[in-house]
């Protein structure tokens, strides 16, 4: 069994601390930082918002004595930034401070870093190491990578089926208005957690006709996702959810570009790959995550043109015998999870961030 080294142990804390924030740092990635004098942590923090200060600030206030910096090694999962954004570059305040040593999980290949942290540090003679944990380190932030490298947002696909592989029975109009449960309710709830991670989510016309769904997080302390509907001809009215003014919305649809209160209805051609013109829209507007919860034609095109990163499918303990089938995908099942009598199993596209 092989044993972690001290940086990597350093570093696996790190990456602890930037998991705290999850879901509270958009645009930006998540970041953890310890500091170490004489073997012993003397300081640690991690990013807690965009616009607040970053992780190694957070560490370096921690500090009680300042003096113990000059002989320390600060550790961090992300290359520290080198630009002024909304707070002054982490590089310059490692360098002002005198600490001397520095190890980073990954260097950040977002252009106004990719290196230029590393650079500065080391023209002022700080010594840098990294490619500490770094798969893990990126895979932590992928949502950020595969948004500033592919140039679109990570896509999460979701959805729940029965036992015997159906999301849906067959429903006449007069079933419409409410969700037709399959799992329990622990996994609604880590369904809700996982909202208040991601930046969007989004369904396609028959869902929200069929469901009425809110897409809100309601059973999680989180923040609310951008919401999301496939509506080609307007179809959706006042009277649903999604169109109740309540949280950020938007419409795609093929007849109109305008604003109405909470909600912005933006043309797209439906007859040209749709799912890309989806997720470019998105990308502009920078959001770096999304949820796709169907239903299954809607799951099926972004299926159907290799545009997702992760799949979550729910397996709850009911049987339909006959009715709407779920979404096949072809790929290794990374992690499982139990909720009682509702498994979850996780599946990972073969990309690279």
């Amino acid at each position: 069994m092989n044993t972690l080294s001290q940086h990597e142990k350093y570093m696996q804390r790190c990456l602890q601390l930037a998991q705290l924030a999850e879901g509270h740092t958009y645009s930006n990635p998540m970041v953890g930082s310890v500091i170490v004098y004489n073997g012993r942590i003397i300081g640690e923090g991690y990013h807690r918002k965009a616009g607040e200060p970053h992780a190694e600030v957070n560490a370096v206030n921690s500090v009680k004595d300042k003096t113990l910096l000059k002989e320390s090694t600060l550790y961090v999962n992300l290359e520290p930034c080198a630009h002024y954004g909304k707070t002054p570059p982490c590089s310059k305040l490692i360098i002002d401070e005198k600490i001397p040593h520095v190890v980073i999980g990954c260097i950040d290949d977002f252009s106004e870093v990719a290196g230029k942290g590393v650079e500065m540090m080391e023209k002022a003679g700080v010594k840098v190491e990294y490619g500490i944990l770094e798969k893990e380190s990126r895979d932590l932030n992928r949502r950020f990578f595969t948004y500033h490298n592919k140039k679109k947002p990570y896509v999460i696909l979701k959805w729940a089926q029965t036992l015997d592989g159906f999301i849906d029975i067959d429903r006449e109009s007069n079933l419409f208005g409410q969700p037709t449960w399959i799992t329990n309710e622990w996994a609604r709830k880590a369904v809700h957690k996982q909202r208040s991670t991601e930046q969007a989510i989004l369904v396609g016309t028959n869902t929200a006709l069929k469901d009425n769904p809110s897409l809100t997080v309601r059973d999680w302390d989180g923040p609310q996702p951008l919401r999301v509907v496939i509506d080609r001809r307007c179809q959706l009215t006042s009277d649903y959810h999604l169109l109740d003014g309540s949280a950020p919305t938007i419409v795609i649809n093929s007849l109109k570009n305008e604003m109405e209160n909470n909600i912005e209805y933006i043309q797209a051609d439906f007859d040209n790959r749709l799912p890309e013109q989806i997720l470019q829209i998105l990308w502009e507007k920078g959001i770096q995550s999304i949820i796709i919860e169907g239903g299954r034609a809607t799951l099926d095109s972004f299926i159907m043109h290799n545009l997702w990163d992760e799949a979550y499918k729910y397996i709850g303990n009911t049987f339909f015998g006959t009715g709407i089938k779920a979404p096949v995908i072809n790929a290794d099942c990374i992690d499982q999870k139990e909720f009682g009598d509702s498994r979850l199993f996780v599946y990972r596209n073969n990309i690279v961030f």
